[in-house]
């Protein structure tokens, strides 16, 4: 079957129209839920990496200076040993450079290894709990 150049054109463009998702089409289920907030694995990946690019590098973030010492006082069952840094993971999905930093939180290691996912929704005070998904 021979196509007319127009025709082909029109054909290759719908195909590429059609098959272009969204960024939340392409994501899996979730890996964390903190309060009604859903985190994907890529999410969480990208808030470690940038919270461990500036505990690396020695930066600070933010008014609270992100990433900074997480104490784990809350004695949560985190996935690795500390000691432990928090860094903000936002609800907008976007990776955290300043500003307010939510209620959700990444929690790695010195190593750069996730640890767990922790949120001061449904706790006390300034307290953590692990984020539905978190910990052993």
């Amino acid at each position: 079957m021979m196509f007319q150049p127009t025709t082909l054109l029109a054909l290759l463009t719908l195909a590429a129209t059609t098959v272009t998702a969204s960024p939340l089409d392409n994501r899996a289920t979730c890996a964390y839920t903190c309060g009604s907030v859903c985190y994907y694995q890529s999410d969480v990946d990208a808030a470690v990496t940038q919270g461990y690019n500036y505990y690396e590098e020695g930066e600070q973030v933010g008014s609270n200076d992100y990433p900074h010492t997480e104490n784990n006082y809350e004695d949560i069952d985190f996935y690795v040993s500390g000691p432990y840094q928090e860094f903000p993971i936002l609800s907008s999905y976007k990776v955290y450079t300043g500003g307010s930093p939510g209620a959700d939180r990444v929690v790695f290691n010195t190593d750069g290894e996730l640890a767990g996912v922790v949120t001061h929704t449904g706790a006390s005070g300034d307290d953590f709990v692990p984020c539905t998904g978190c910990c052993a």
